[in-house]
């Protein structure tokens, strides 16, 4: 929300000091937002609709108007370079940054696991059968179990279960791999066409209002003011998402373990005690006065830890715990494997250089 905040002050030209007041403006307005939503989710999901539109809308205009073939044949051209050259940016760009960039790269930290939670909350598939996280205001609680249910393993289930799984595939595909990847590719071909690579580059958010005046020297001031204008809703949008996903995780797990009997403590009520805790933090760490690149790189370092141990916990709980006709099979097996060991590894190559003080 700093990085945002930031952004914002970049784009109405003004004291970039007061990135605090608006960060924090910013934290309370999503916390007042869902603290007074009926169904918590169906808010989320029209706010992101709105501010992903915007972030669209701009990268279409920035792939017509503002990049240059030269950068994007460079992809393909100097992909091979870059790969052989891997282990010496590594090195160069840090193990917290490394493990921060690869964790960010997808859906960031912990978000893929709460897929399933929204898919709960639409009312898809087994979804119907759970209950939705509500606001205690305005909202109805129902008294449903959150635990879920497993469906017997006949074959019209399987059959459902593979229509279903067809549909989640296609999403995961086009929406998270398809349009994230081009969206990663065009911001960085973006960064190389207005500002390409060279030396004393700023190594914080001053790289955006760099890259902004370029674009408004070669296409035209208003692009300028649109680049930062979507770079702030794509950091704000990324920052409700972070609230909602990191309370729902928290309220689900504390709801079937040690809160699974208490009649006081709904999962509602855990969400949205989490989401206010998490903005009181903030608040206090934003006024502390912490550079935000700093904050963004713990966090998504952070993220890649916590991606070490869930993606582990996710092929234990995958081969115990599911009816053998849904596991994890082949490829996917696999690939989960490697991602497992992939985070394993930089998150004891981050820990390392901690101790070393090669981190400070």
């Amino acid at each position: 929300m700093t990085s945002s905040a930031t952004a914002v002050t970049y784009t109405l030209g003004i004291n970039p000091d007061l990135y605090r007041p608006i960060a924090i403006g910013l934290l309370v307005t999503v916390g007042l937002v869902v603290t007074v939503s009926p169904v918590i989710y169906n808010t989320i999901e029209r706010v992101e609709m709105v501010l992903v539109s915007v972030i669209l809308i701009f990268l279409v205009f920035a792939i017509f108007i503002a990049t240059k073939g030269s950068s994007w044949a460079g992809v393909i051209t100097q992909a091979p370079s870059g790969a052989a050259n891997f282990p010496q940016i590594a090195a160069e760009v840090g193990a917290a940054t490394l493990l921060g960039a690869i964790a960010f790269a997808g859906a960031g930290g912990a978000n893929n696991l709460v897929q399933s939670n929204y898919v709960r909350d639409k009312g898809l598939a087994m979804g119907a059968n759970i209950p939705n996280i509500v606001s205690p205001i305005t909202g109805e609680e129902e008294a449903r179990p959150s635990l879920g249910y497993t469906f017997p393993m006949d074959e019209e289930n399987l059959r459902r279960w593979r229509g279903w799984w067809k549909v989640a595939n296609m999403e995961q595909g086009i929406l998270f791999y398809g349009i994230g990847l081009l969206s990663l590719i065009a911001l960085s071909v973006l960064a190389n066409s207005t500002l390409g690579v060279q030396p004393g580059l700023p190594a914080d958010l001053e790289f955006i209002r760099e890259e902004a005046q370029v674009l408004g020297n070669t296409v035209a001031p208003w692009f300028a003011t649109f680049f930062l204008g979507a770079a702030a809703i794509k950091l704000f949008s990324t920052n409700i998402g972070i609230l909602d996903w990191v309370s729902r995780l928290t309220a689900d797990s504390l709801k079937v373990s040690w809160l699974a009997r208490s009649q006081f403590w709904s999962e509602s009520k855990i969400y949205l005690t989490v989401v206010w805790s998490m903005i009181t933090i903030g608040t206090i760490i934003i006024l502390s006065g912490i550079e935000p690149l700093i904050l963004l790189i713990i966090a998504a370092s952070g993220g890649g830890v916590v991606m070490a141990f869930y993606s582990t916990l996710l092929l234990v709980l995958n081969r115990r715990a599911l009816p053998d006709p849904i596991k994890l099979k082949s490829y996917r097996l696999v690939i989960i494997a490697f991602s497992s060991v992939v985070f394993i590894g930089l998150s004891i190559y981050l820990l390392y250089a901690v101790a070393t003080g090669q981190i400070p």
